[in-house]
């Protein structure tokens, strides 16, 4: 009976380790040899293009020696450690952060970049997140209370405020067609939040990430999606990565892998900066 136990015991062992052994061989799967990883390599360094863009890519510039936070940094660091050198930074600003990458002066753009069809067209994204938006209203609106989905804000009655020249300037008249849009002059805040608390609009859209701030400073709102307080909303979704050259498919396929891998700790990254704004 001791033995038979001792057996059990040994291969339950030897089942765990085998796990253990494969878990570790596929999170270590080595680079391809390409041009571009075997001159990384040569030069110690992967360069990256940088521009803070919470809560995907933050800066930190009371911490030299820790500037940049974020999932994309985290991406870009796992990345790095396991081509066997260091991640090194490079300053681009919104003209440039796309065509830097044509002209070789960083080998991936990690400030957070929305996927577009004119982006694609120039570059591969390794996507690992996504930006989207949210309805929100007051809590004590009848109106906007009635309404258990987005959907339910197409109607007549609901008058939908938007930023004049923002991005939801085309979006709200095509996602609410029988709704009524009103206009607002940007004030600097991230939604018409002064038409929505002066009872002047029933509801605006709010790019998610942008919510948890502002419903954490601004008390009795609420917002549709109603589910992980919106953070899953697919409304006017796009996704979010960082990207490279295009013509690098078998280095782009494996950082789309380690991105894979650790998407779970990239996720919690960014809920937790969002979060603590």
């Amino acid at each position: 009976m001791l033995i038979r136990h001792a057996r059990r015991g040994a291969l339950a062992l030897a089942a765990v380790i085998t796990v253990a052994l494969v878990q570790g061989a596929v999170a270590q799967t080595p680079p391809p040899s390409t041009p571009r990883v075997d001159a990384i390599k040569k030069a110690g360094a992967l360069r990256v293009g940088v521009l803070a863009n919470p809560p995907w890519l933050t800066e930190n510039t009371k911490n030299p020696q820790q500037p940049w936070g974020g999932p994309a940094w985290t991406l870009a660091v796992e990345a790095a450690n396991r081509m066997g050198v260091k991640v090194q930074p490079i300053a681009v600003s919104h003209e440039t952060k796309v065509p830097v990458l044509a002209t070789n002066q960083v080998d991936i753009s990690i400030t957070a970049l929305a996927e577009t069809p004119e982006r694609l067209k120039v570059v591969d994204f390794i996507s690992y997140s996504n930006t989207s938006v949210c309805m929100f209203g007051r809590a004590n609106n009848a109106k906007f209370m009635a309404a258990k989905t987005v959907d339910d804000l197409n109607k007549p009655e609901i008058t939908i405020a938007y930023i004049t020249g923002g991005a939801e300037e085309t979006w709200v008249p095509q996602r609410f067609p029988a709704a009524k849009g009103r206009g607002a002059v940007n004030t600097g805040s991230p939604a018409p939040i002064e038409e929505i608390m002066a009872g002047r609009a029933d509801a605006a859209p709010i790019n998610r990430i942008q919510w948890l701030s502002v419903s954490k400073k601004i008390k009795g709102l609420a917002v549709l999606p109603s589910e992980k307080d919106c953070q899953g909303s697919q409304e006017k979704a796009q996704p979010v990565g960082v990207a490279i050259d295009k013509g690098q498919d078998a280095w782009l396929a494996w950082l789309r892998g380690v991105a894979k891998e650790i998407q779970d700790k990239l996720t919690a990254e960014e809920l937790s900066i969002a979060n603590a704004d």
